[in-house]
């Protein structure tokens, strides 16, 4: 693979790549840094992703295996539901002391539900990933993919549900 065809195949993946390492790592400045670190490692096995048959699923693999690997030698937990409170920020008609309630809420129920599906949540509903692109990063079947999304958000619905319901009063 020459320079040219590095840049057109996986340097033009660097949109997609970004939110990912930027989840994973919980800090864009660190994600910045991470797909630099990423393409290099992705120039250096130019040669085996020319034969790969999946080159784009072997550079999602690549970066979030870089990314976890960073992770484990930092020993850092990265909280998704942090994720969460930028994104609510904006909500209009809302007062600060409601989102701020709404997004420890949800915090805490993305907490609680299974690492597999809360990642496959976050790809697919915050970061845009379609579900052939998450199936190839989390290494699992499309069909999978989409019921683990279907799972979380029904979770996530029926928490807060619940959680509204309660504090209402309506105790069932």
């Amino acid at each position: 693979m020459n320079k040219n065809d590095f840049k057109v195949t996986i340097f033009s993946l660097s949109d997609r790549l970004f939110p990912l390492v930027a989840r994973l790592l919980g800090d864009k400045t660190k994600a910045e840094d991470a797909l630099q670190e990423i393409m290099i490692k992705l120039w250096e096995k130019r040669d085996q992703l020319e034969k790969h048959p999946n080159i784009k699923g072997f550079v999602f693999l690549t970066a979030r295996n870089y990314c976890l690997d960073i992770l484990r030698k930092k020993r850092v937990l990265v909280n998704d539901g942090e994720l969460y409170l930028n994104l609510l920020k904006d909500t209009q008609g809302e007062t600060e002391l409601e989102n701020k309630e709404l997004n420890e809420i949800i915090i805490e129920i993305l907490k609680n539900i299974p690492k597999q599906q809360r990642e496959v949540f976050i790809m697919r509903d915050l970061d845009g990933y379609d579900f052939a692109e998450i199936a190839t990063i989390m290494d699992i079947k499309i069909t999978h993919a989409r019921v683990l999304v279907s799972r979380a958000r029904k979770k996530i619905s029926e928490a807060l549900e619940n959680t509204y319901s309660y504090e209402r009063g309506n105790y069932e």
